[in-house]
């Protein structure tokens, strides 16, 4: 008998099937026991009344992979409607040794720590898996928007002869006897490559050596990154980038209660994101005309803004400092001090990075001679506008980040399947 899914037991009903899955919970009354089991789509009730049966469910553990067949019959209280009865079981794995995480509970109400030590169980709890569950529809949506919009995915090295950005905060590693570096972004690449696609974008990990230790900063990270070529300015990407949100929102609510079971509360994406120059924020929040770069204080309050004046949890900034942004920026045609680039802002946290890029070859030259610094060590990268390259820019979202803003979880770490962190390395 094929394998019927806990979620299709309500369209067999008096039918006999097969489930295979997880003893999620185990209870047992004078007459009667009620195994629950867990498998990919939800869980589904087991009853049995049979002596021996009984004695069986009674020495399986929590987690004991099985296969129960039995006839399916309808009940209002049962998960989904109907349950399993007469059931015979068959184990599929050794009897599991019972979890230090109690699963069958509603929440897993331990420390963080905890949660992250047992990680490989912890991400069996349905709230846990629902809320990778939304990064995954997150990443379907991405990729949806943008392969409609003509967009290429591509795969770049994550093994790198120079750093992206400027700076020490790069993991060195021995490439057969010579340095190398895990890839900050995939900035470079993706830029060359609108060279020959135009449109391009990437999934992938990218790796930053900051010493931070607070609750949104990751040494690892998943970036969703895109590029476009033939732009006027930086506001085509911010409109992309929309899209792209947009679309990340509509494929979360394509499955239902999704969004409820993962604690995950979903915003509203205005048809524009509302928009505020740079110094115009440090103006409106009273703060320092010279500071270079937005506080996590600065942040909060341009959303608050952003939320009483327009309706929206997303607010863009625009014309950041050239002295805070990379090398390969555009600067502001009108006033050089600033650049064509931006970040958004959800819900008073710094979610995405972009703006458009330099794209003559003598700007770049340029660029790292202002700032004292060699092109040597770029050339790789630079050969290409040598040769032509179109109007550019892009963007870069972090899909933990994202994901942490939509539970509105207090540390980022909580979305991120195994974080890699100033302490963690494992499991």
């Amino acid at each position: 008998m094929s394998r019927t899914l806990t979620a299709q037991l309500r369209t067999q009903i008096d039918r006999e099937v097969t489930l295979e899955g997880w003893v999620h919970r185990r209870r047992r009354l004078s007459t009667v026991t009620f195994l629950v089991l867990r498998d990919r789509s939800g869980l589904g009730q087991v009853v049995a009344t049979d002596p021996r049966t009984r004695t069986v469910i009674d020495s399986l553990g929590e987690e004991t992979v099985v296969r129960v067949s039995g006839t399916v019959a309808a009940n209002a209280a049962a998960p989904g409607g109907a349950e399993l009865t007469d059931p015979t079981i068959e184990l599929l794995s050794d009897p599991a040794e019972t979890p230090a995480l109690e699963l069958w509970r509603p929440r897993l109400n331990v420390s963080l720590p905890t949660l992250l030590d047992h990680a490989p169980i912890a991400w069996r709890h349905p709230r846990q898996r629902a809320v990778w569950q939304v990064a995954a529809a997150s990443l379907r949506g991405y990729r949806a928007a943008l392969d409609q919009r003509g967009f290429t995915e591509i795969a770049t090295p994550k093994l790198v002869g120079s750093a992206t950005e400027s700076g020490a905060d790069v993991f060195v590693v021995d490439y057969f006897g010579r340095p190398a570096y895990l890839a900050q972004s995939p900035q470079f690449y993706k830029q060359v490559m609108v060279g020959v696609f135009e449109r391009v974008y990437e999934v992938g990990p990218v790796f930053r050596a900051e010493p931070h230790d607070t609750v949104r900063h990751l040494a690892e990270y998943v970036s969703l990154d895109a590029e476009l070529g033939y732009i006027a300015d930086h506001r085509d990407v911010v409109a992309v980038l929309r899209d792209s949100i947009a679309a990340m929102v509509d494929a979360i609510r394509e499955t239902p209660s999704l969004a409820e079971l993962a604690g995950a509360r979903l915003p509203v994406v205005p048809a524009e994101f509302p928009i505020i120059h740079f110094s115009n924020a440090l103006q409106m929040i009273g703060a320092d005309p010279d500071e270079p770069d937005l506080a996590p204080e600065h942040e909060r309050a341009i959303g608050q803004w952003g939320l009483d004046t327009f309706g929206s949890e997303f607010v863009v900034v625009e014309g950041y400092p050239a002295a805070k942004r990379p090398f390969y920026t555009h600067p502001q045609p009108t006033d050089p001090r600033w650049t064509n680039s931006f970040d958004l802002l959800f819900r008073g946290l710094e979610l995405v990075t972009g703006g458009q890029r330099l794209h003559r070859y003598r700007d770049y030259e340029a660029a790292l001679a202002a700032r004292g610094e060699p092109s040597a060590p770029y050339q790789g990268y630079l050969q290409a506008f040598r040769h032509g390259m179109p109007p550019h820019g892009g963007f870069a979202i972090g899909l933990e980040r994202w994901v942490a803003r939509l539970i509105e979880a207090d540390n980022v770490r909580r979305t991120t399947l195994f974080p890699r962190d100033l302490h963690r390395l494992s499991p």
